[in-house]
């Protein structure tokens, strides 16, 4: 007897729980039963766990994400500073070599005292070939940031070879001197003329330097 009763039991339990998801209204959960009111806040709770689950997992993934680029960033970074304090000694070394090589141009830059005496070298380079000089003009001094240009017009008359080996003579002379927009043609005499613009360079004493840096900052405001 008491095995049929129990055996009963549970499917009446069963029918009373099932019946109260009949006819549920699915607008006024307030007038639910017990059991369906129940299983809904047990439903929307998991609902909210498992969104903030999925939020909670996208925010990591992205700091993760994030947190690994960093990694590989700080891993180039180190391999790049290894290497240079590996390589200190040979990076000292060639600084020095560059520095050298700076101040071996420099010495190539006439400054402002001597540029009527190189001047003078270009004038005496022609006059030694034989040329004569039509004219001879320096123009207007263009001030960089570390150095100076001066343009200068020259229009000389002469031999082929004469005017071939003045070119080579102020490509070898101690400051530096550029020949440009050459220009080569018949002359008087049998002779040619050549139009070309030298243009030299000097160096800036400490006061143009610290004039072009003022300038500068007051350009960039």
């Amino acid at each position: 007897m008491a095995t049929n009763a129990k055996g009963q039991a549970s499917p009446a339990i069963g029918e009373q729980i099932a019946a109260q998801f009949r006819g549920l209204n699915p607008n006024d959960p307030a007038s639910w039963p017990t059991v369906p009111k129940a299983a809904l806040c047990v439903a929307v709770a998991a609902a909210i766990v498992t969104a903030l689950w999925f939020v909670w997992l996208t925010n990591s993934a992205d700091e993760l994400a994030a947190e690994q680029k960093k990694e590989e960033a700080l891993r180039v970074d180190y391999k790049k500073k290894l290497t240079q304090a590996v390589n200190l000694d040979a990076l000292r070394k060639q600084r020095e070599q560059v520095q050298q090589y700076v101040t071996q141009l420099e010495k190539q830059l006439p400054s402002k005292a001597e540029m009527d005496a190189l001047l003078s070298d270009i004038n005496q380079a022609g006059l030694g070939r034989s040329l004569n000089f039509d004219h001879f003009r320096p123009g207007s001094v263009s001030v960089r940031e570390y150095y100076a240009e001066l343009p200068i017009s020259i229009r000389v008359t002469g031999r082929y070879h004469d005017i071939g080996s003045f070119a080579s003579d102020i490509a070898h002379l101690s400051r530096i001197v550029t020949l440009n927009n050459l220009e080569i043609g018949p002359g008087r005499d049998g002779n040619l003329t050549m139009d070309t613009t030298a243009k030299t360079f000097r160096y800036l004493d400490p006061d143009e330097v610290a004039a072009q840096r003022r300038a500068a900052k007051g350009g960039k405001k």
